[in-house]
């Protein structure tokens, strides 16, 4: 791969883009998707490097370490490509060039564009080519990108320039000791072995492909300065046990996906992730929760995702699908202009506690179409337990993305390619919609739904303002609040005693007395408050329940019973 290379025009066809309206996509599809992302790396990376040629710096030149990475490439292509297209690659040249631009910060411009030096440093391993580089050094380590991280002891001072050269596959790095000239490390980065304390490998989950062939293999990231989905973090080892735990659930994830059939909504091939970023936790303890507290993905960083460990293998199945579908709908956002969006956050995202501008709603809808069609596969020959919580997650993650769906296409904004994506959606959702589902787990996921549309207006929305045409005014001292209802409605309470269990377990009346009781001693708690609503509308259905689960918050005066 070098800067000459000139780049065919590309066009997607038509079917490929039915598919992925559709909230689906072929491996043609998603072939075609990584194409078009290799296209825009490039062409970011070569804008970066114009923007770096001269800058002032104490490492080797960018030029030349370019030099060394074009060289690397000539002789070895295939790896690195891998590196430059690798997630946390696109994560850097997307930071620096905020950078740049003055939209970002870290630490000085000359250490985070020396991270160019460790590219070529890896390439030139994997090439086998000779290099001679002066890098960075954070705290005396080197991240080696695709391969790991080299810690030299006793190095002195945080920031600092170090020596790397590479020769037949062998690496050595120099850096000013802090009681010695200096101190030096030698390793080789391409021989499988494990922690040394001064070579830390890169991890990878592995997995038999369910078709045969060479065995899938997804890199845990957790060492990568830029894994992040903008700022420059330092390393974040995982112990034995945590890393053997996420092994198991990856999986056991994997074989959960590897359910036969067309592809469609929710299923994914598990190859086309790139890497995972294992975020908030490095050991075992304390316990994970049973289902992903948060994940989340970047357009910079195709087929990357940042997850919380969950408990669950089946969570962190429908988290992989959920993050793909964020990294397919990037990539067609960076071919199509999908709609016309000022920004504004003032939609209501079902699955979000704060209002949201058009991009992240139709992010949502395509992320979430995704994840009923997981739970929906899921749903197929399950029972017990098992099938209850498929049929309720289907249930409700159909009738969320429909409203969502619904709000996209009456905003107004959409271009003419936006407009046939979410006509896909639509048509793919109201099919869905026309699926039986059991009647018990259906009428819970309704209720979550009304619950969530509920407190969210009453936590948001100025109940003393009148409502403009294009969205409510909200409150200014509005809070981040939890949603604890989804997951806690996914299964019938067998004892129900608190609210919320009343309600779950269908008992409307008893959930009202309760709500009641908590408005007695609180009238303005929202969550009781919606609670009382749904509950009060469930009993007496007609014009005026409509009418308070419309406009919640402009209920008064507070109810007491």
């Amino acid at each position: 791969m070098t800067s000459e290379q000139h780049l065919a025009p590309l066009r997607m066809p038509d079917r490929l883009f039915a598919e992925l309206a559709a909230g689906g996509g072929s491996a043609a599809a998603v072939a075609f998707l990584e194409r078009a992302e290799r296209a825009r790396r490039l062409l970011l990376l070569r804008t970066l490097l114009g923007h770096l040629d001269d800058l002032s710096t104490p490492l080797t030149p960018v030029p030349e370490a370019w030099r060394v990475l074009k060289e690397a490439a000539e002789k070895s292509p295939e790896p690195v490509e891998r590196l430059l297209l690798a997630p946390a690659t696109g994560g850097w040249i997307s930071h620096m060039l905020r950078r740049v631009h003055g939209t970002a910060s870290g630490p000085p411009l000359w250490a985070e564009a020396g991270h160019l030096s460790a590219l070529a440093l890896s390439a030139a391993l994997h090439a086998g080519t000779e290099a001679a580089l002066d890098v960075p050094l954070t705290g005396g380590r080197l991240h080696l990108p695709g391969l790991g991280m080299v810690q030299l002891p006793e190095v002195a001072g945080d920031l600092t320039v170090g020596r790397a050269t590479t020769a037949g596959g062998e690496l050595t790095v120099t850096g000013p000791g802090r009681t010695t000239g200096s101190v030096a490390v030698t390793c080789r980065p391409l021989t499988p072995r494990a922690d040394t304390g001064t070579w830390l490998p890169l991890r990878t989950l592995t997995h038999p492909r369910p078709g045969g062939g060479a065995p899938l293999s997804v890199v845990l990231e957790d060492l990568d300065p830029y894994r992040d989905l903008d700022d420059h973090l330092p390393p974040a080892r995982l112990d034995e046990d945590e890393a053997r735990e996420w092994q198991r659930l990856f999986g056991e994830a994997v074989r959960i996906l590897a359910r036969p059939g067309p592809p469609g909504p929710g299923r994914v091939d598990p190859g086309t992730i790139r890497a995972i970023v294992p975020f908030g936790r490095t050991s075992v303890s304390p316990p994970a929760l049973p289902f992903v507290q948060v994940s989340a993905s970047s357009g910079d960083s195709f087929g990357g995702m940042l997850i919380v460990r969950p408990a669950s293998a089946l969570a962190l199945a429908e988290t992989l699908v959920h993050e793909l579908q964020h990294s397919k709908l990037a990539a067609l956002l960076h071919l199509f202009p999908l709609l016309e969006d000022d920004r504004a956050e003032r939609y209501y995202a079902p699955w979000r506690t704060d209002p949201r501008h058009l991009t992240g709603l139709l992010h949502g809808a395509y992320a979430f179409t995704g994840v009923a069609g997981f739970w929906r596969d899921r749903l197929a020959g399950a029972e017990g337990e098992t099938a209850e919580r498929a049929a309720y997650f289907f249930a409700l993650r159909r009738l969320q993305s429909r409203l969502a769906v619904r709000t996209l296409l009456a905003s107004g904004r959409l271009t003419l390619p936006g407009r046939a994506l979410v006509s896909g959606l639509a048509r793919t959702l109201d099919g869905w919609l026309r699926e039986p589902v059991p009647s018990a787990a259906l009428a819970r996921a309704r209720t979550a739904a009304a619950l969530h549309r509920t407190e969210w207006r009453l936590r948001n929305v100025d109940p003393a303002a009148e409502q403009p045409s294009d969205g409510p005014l909200f409150r200014p001292d509005r809070t981040p609040w939890p949603d604890d209802r989804t997951q806690a409605f996914a299964i019938r309470p067998a004892a129900p005693r608190t609210a919320d269990e009343h309600l779950a377990a269908g008992d409307a009346a008893a959930a009202l007395t309760a709500y009641a009781d908590r408005l007695a001693r609180d009238p303005a708690e929202p969550h009781a408050l919606a609670g009382w609503i749904v509950a009060r509308a469930a009993l007496e259905p007609g014009r005026t329940a409509r009418r308070m689960l419309a406009r919640p918050e402009r209920l008064q005066p507070l109810p007491s019973g």
